[in-house]
């Protein structure tokens, strides 16, 4: 499963230019955490959300007084959240993007190890395409049985190790998916049950896959 097949296509966004008052309106009308900034060119430059309003509303630094103003340079980046009135003053920049054709464990990793809710979707000219959100993967996680069988015997034995989806047999339950079959290699006997539990929705997997390198080892 690729990012375009989860992301939202019809993002809402907001200008540099816009004052922090009518971005957080917007966040409000709207439902929405946070948003990406676009140019306009349709670039995205950066992404402004609730927890940048918030900075803004605490109106004070972090503890550590004028020694850690002296010493951290993030002391400088903190006074100019707190002396903000755009979205281009206040925003988290450069925003962290991710292109439509990457697998939606890729955007789960990053938002993870990024520690961020969303990330735009942008083309190969930088232009927004779209936003992905963690309320979207986990939406992806919750397919049926069904959905992550077809992207099994699709995705993974026929496009990805072109292997004879005629060999391999897939079942899967409440999302725990059992392989049998044979296949020509260890090597795809192997790689096989490693890119299933990749596939969004599945919780374990059981292999039963033989290779026919071993049994003409054995002959």
């Amino acid at each position: 499963m690729r990012i375009a097949d989860v992301m939202t296509r019809n993002v809402i966004t907001v200008r540099p230019e816009t004052t922090l008052k009518e971005a957080a309106g917007l966040l409000a009308r709207t439902g929405i955490s946070g948003m990406p900034v676009v140019d306009g060119t349709g670039a995205v430059v950066g992404v402004f959300s609730e927890a940048d309003i918030l900075f803004k509303e605490r109106g004070e630094r972090t503890e550590g007084g004028l020694l850690r103003w002296l010493l951290e340079p993030s002391a400088t980046w903190e006074d100019a959240k707190l002396e903000a009135q755009t979205v281009g003053e206040a925003m988290t920049a450069p925003a962290l993007t991710i292109e439509p054709d990457r697998p939606v464990r890729e955007a789960a990793a990053r938002m993870i190890a990024e520690g961020v809710n969303r990330l735009p979707v942008v083309d190969g000219a930088a232009q927004l395409v779209g936003i992905v959100t963690r309320a979207d993967l986990v939406r992806a996680f919750t397919r049926s049985d069904e959905e992550i069988a077809k992207e099994i015997e699709t995705d993974i034995v026929r496009r990805t190790l072109w292997i004879d989806p005629g060999n391999i047999q897939v079942r899967v339950e409440n999302g725990a998916v059992t392989l049998d079959g044979q296949v020509e290699t260890a090597t795809d006997a192997e790689l096989l049950p490693v890119f299933v539990q990749r596939v969004p929705g599945v919780v374990a997997v059981e292999s039963n896959v033989t290779h026919r390198e071993h049994e003409s080892a054995t002959r």
